[in-house]
Order: C-alpha cells, then sequence, then structure tokens
C-alpha cells in the first residue's frame, strides 16, 4: 500500500466524519428554527456542557467504526455508481440507526422522527456527492500526476499479466509497469500476444536493477516450482531495498481472506473470515449484545407465562438443555422451552424410520413426542425465545448458522460442510427466511456457505428483519 493510497484513505475518513457532522449540525439547526422554541441565533449561543460534547463525540465515534465496518475504505476494483450509492446508502442507514440508539441512551430529546430522516437525507447526499467530487478529482490527478511506484513482474503466465492489467487500471494505486521478467519457456508465444514487454531474464536481474528505478518487485511464478528463483528475488531485493510482493494465496484457497500478523517478533500470513475481523467481530458482538437485552426485558411477561403453561401442561423440566455444536466444534448447553414429553430423547432410536428430513438431520413433521403446547410453541418459535441467554452468554449469535445437535453432527459426511461451524451459531439465519425446515439438506448447507461468504453487518440487519414476518407466517416451522 503507497503512501498517496493512504492519504487518500486517511482524507476520506476524515472527510466523511465531518460530512456527518455537518449534517448533523444541518439537522439540529432545521428542527429548532421549525421549532421556534428558540431562535437560531439564541440556540449557537447556547454553551456546551462537557457531557453534550463527549455524546456528540461518542456518536461521531460510532459513526466512523460503521463507516469502516461498511468497507467504503477498503481497496475493491473499481465499481459502478450504482454499486457506490448502495454502500453509501447502508452506511448512513446504519449511522442513523446509530443515533436513534444515542437518542435511547442518553435521552436526547431533541433527536425526532423528523431529525432522523432529514439527517438521513442529508448525510446521503452530501456524502455520495463529495465521493463524486473525491473521484473526479483522483482521476484527474491520476491522469496527469507523475507515477510514484515503478514495478517489475516476475513472470509470464496468465495470473502475471492479469495483474498488470489490474495494476494499471487502478483507480487506487500510482504504479508504473516496467516490464516483465522471465526466461524463454513455451508459453512465451501467448505471451507476446498480450502486448507487454519482457525487459530481461533472471541471469540478467541484477544488472536491471542496479542500473533502473525499481520500487517494487511482483512475483507471479508457481511457489512450488520456483522456489530457488523466490529465494534468489527476496535476497536481491533485501539488498537494494526494495519491495517484493507475492500473491499470499499460494495454496489457492477460494474462501478464505489473508493478513499479515507479528506474533513475538516473528512474521505470519494468516487465513481469516469476515466475522472474524477485528472491527467486524466486535459490531456483531456489539449488536447481539444491543438487541438480546431489550428483548429479554421486554419479553419477560411472556417468558414466565410460557414457564408456567409448561409446567402445568405436562410433567417434566421448563427448560430443556442440550448439547449443541458451536463455533469451531465447541459444545454448549443450548436453553430451549420443553416442546416434548420428559423422556423424548429416549424414545428418539424408535423413531428412526419415520425420519422425514434428507441428510444426516433429524425432522417429522408430526412428532408424536411433542405435547399440544409445543406445536404452538414450535410453530410461533417461542420455544427459542431463551436462547437470548445463550448469546448473552456468547455461545451464539442472533444470526448464524444454527446450532445442529451432536447426532446430526456426527452424520456429516463432506468436508465443505462443515466450513459452518467456522462462526458462531445463530438464533436465525439465511434458510430460516428462505423456507425454514421445509428445504432439502443440501440447499440448508449451502445456504449457509452463502451467509459465511457474503457476510456484513447490513446482511445481519435484513436477516433479523425478513425473520420477524417468516415466523409470524410460521412456514416451514417443525
Amino acid at each position: 500500500m503507497n503512501d498517496r493510497y493512504r492519504f487518500s484513505t486517511n482524507f476520506l475518513k476524515l472527510l466523511d466524519i465531518v460530512l456527518v457532522a455537518i449534517a448533523f449540525g444541518l439537522s439540529t439547526a432545521f428542527i429548532v428554527s421549525e421549532q421556534h422554541s428558540v431562535s437560531l441565533a439564541q440556540f449557537l449561543a447556547i454553551r456546551t456542557r462537557v457531557s453534550d460534547f463527549m455524546m456528540f463525540a461518542f456518536t461521531l465515534l460510532l459513526c466512523h467504526v460503521v463507516l469502516c465496518a461498511c468497507g467504503l475504505y477498503v481497496p475493491i476494483p473499481h465499481t459502478g455508481r450504482r454499486a457506490k450509492l448502495s454502500s453509501i446508502l447502508r452506511a448512513t442507514t446504519l449511522c442513523t440507526l446509530c443515533i436513534l440508539s444515542a437518542r435511547w441512551i442518553f435521552s436526547l430529546h431533541l433527536i425526532t422522527t423528523q431529525f432522523l430522516v432529514l439527517f438521513w437525507v442529508v448525510s446521503t447526499v452530501v456524502m455520495c456527492l463529495a465521493r463524486e467530487g473525491f473521484d473526479l478529482a483522483f482521476t484527474y490527478i491520476r491522469v496527469h500526476g507523475t507515477p510514484l511506484r515503478y514495478v517489475l513482474i516476475l513472470g509470464t503466465n496468465p495470473r502475471a499479466t492479469e495483474f498488470a492489467r489490474r495494476l494499471l487500471s487502478s483507480r487506487e494505486r500510482w504504479y508504473r509497469l516496467l516490464g516483465f521478467v522471465d526466461n524463454v519457456w513455451p508459453g512465451m508465444a501467448e505471451f507476446e500476444k498480450t502486448g507487454f514487454n519482457v525487459v530481461c531474464d533472471y541471469n540478467g536481474l541484477t544488472d536491471f536493477l542496479r542500473d533502473n528505478i525499481v520500487d517494487e518487485v511482483v512475483m507471479c511464478l508457481p511457489f512450488a516450482t520456483f522456489y530457488a528463483q523466490y529465494t534468489e528475488v527476496a535476497r536481491l531485493c533485501e539488498q537494494h531495498g526494495i519491495i517484493m510482493r507475492f500473491h499470499a494465496d499460494i495454496f489457492a484457497l477460494k474462501t478464505a481472506r489473508w493478513r499479515g500478523e507479528i506474533v513475538d517478533g516473528d512474521h505470519y500470513i494468516s487465513t481469516y473470515r469476515a466475522t472474524s475481523d477485528g472491527w467486524a467481530h466486535g459490531m456483531k458482538r456489539a449488536l447481539d449484545v444491543a438487541v438480546a437485552v431489550p428483548l429479554l426485558l421486554l419479553l419477560l411477561p411472556l417468558l414466565v407465562c410460557v414457564s408456567v403453561a409448561v409446567k402445568l401442561t405436562s410433567p417434566g423440566p421448563i427448560l430443556f438443555l442440550q448439547d449443541r455444536i458451536g463455533l469451531n466444534k465447541r459444545r454448549f448447553k443450548i436453553w430451549k422451552f420443553r416442546t416434548m414429553i420428559a423422556n423424548a430423547e429416549r424414545l428418539m432410536p424408535g423413531l428412526e424410520a419415520l425420519n422425514e428430513a434428507t441428510g444426516p438431520v433429524f425432522k417429522i413433521k408430526n412428532d408424536p413426542r411433542i405435547t399440544p403446547l409445543g406445536k404452538w410453541l414450535r410453530r410461533t418459535s417461542i420455544d427459542e425465545l431463551p436462547q437470548l441467554v445463550n448469546v448473552l452468554k456468547g455461545d451464539m449469535s442472533l444470526v448464524g448458522p444454527r446450532p445442529l445437535q451432536i447426532r446430526d453432527f456426527q452424520g456429516f459426511n463432506e468436508g465443505w460442510q462443515r466450513r459452518r461451524f467456522s462462526i458462531k451459531p445463530g438464533m436465525t439465519c439465511l434458510w430460516q427466511v428462505n423456507g425454514r425446515s421445509s428445504l432439502p439438506f443440501d440447499q440448508w448447507m449451502l445456504l449457509d456457505l452463502q451467509y459465511l461468504d457474503e457476510w456484513s453487518l447490513w446482511l445481519d440487519l435484513k436477516i433479523l428483519a425478513k425473520t420477524v414476518p417468516a415466523v409470524l407466517k410460521g412456514e416451514g416451522a417443525v
């Protein structure tokens, strides 16, 4: 990542925070002038208390975290205006929700529904206009400015030429391609059709580095076959103080992401998932707690009533506790209202022949072990509400693949299916808002993996919003 890109990213972060503050100020000024309680001049003359300043600073910090979590500052390939607008809309919508949360926490009476709508409109408009202006200025500087980094690519295979094309078309970096380094090989004729040029072979690399301006050397050779060349080039780059880059995905992984880490002074390249990223993981956990605590307090009367009903309608405990498979196959006790007779698990082996589900899971539409009250609890999903306690404990999340029984997990026969356990299980997920228990097992697994690959905080919010009508309809519930 070069200095100019780092500067532009930091500038964008600062600009967005300033724009959010401006949108907040304009919305406040409009609301004050509309209420006619005080004049705008009188309002601006009011002394700001330290607590007010701290609340405003906290809100701006929260909005900054949201903007980062929405991926507005992550280097991505050039996208169209519609995609950029969509990202900004997600970000400003989440920022508006953050301000709504701040209103509840700090009892800010000035933040009304009208204020929130106005803030959302103003922040979206000014951020879109600012990004468009920034892109125009960025393009002008890129076309008329001087390249900062001179790059040499080792290898002439398709990966090398594709990297060169992306490098030259990238808006985010200023690079000048010096050319390619490679020996003559059978694929050289195909490379010559690309229009790129070879500046030297491996024997001439030492002289080329000594006589030319080279800021970075990019290795695009197969790692296993050309390990000796990698070692020699790394030594040369170290001698000249030149940056050496190579593709981190030397194992051709499809879904894992890569990052560099330092552990006790040693450098490592590690893989990670979207939800295991620092900010993203923190935001997901914060959302779990922020939603689970109010829900538990709000639903407490209902939980008490259901507890009494379960106890009065059938003998046995109120809650059903069962070992389930969690994050990276950790076991935990899941909490549910008991919907079956007390000895239901002991009767299960005799019902295996009646299993109606595909794959290793066990489902019977008219399970004889379910109590009359249990049928209603399952149809309305009220039996799963105690899992909010699991969410607070950190065993589960609000959104994630459903936690499976040990029996079901032991029936998995495909390695790719087990990737669903690389994230905390949840109370709801994609398959629950797309058919619930009526989906076949393979489609269920594919939706779980789709959730992992496409995860974002915005996706979690959309799934939570879709869960409510899915539960009310009771479609696919067993």
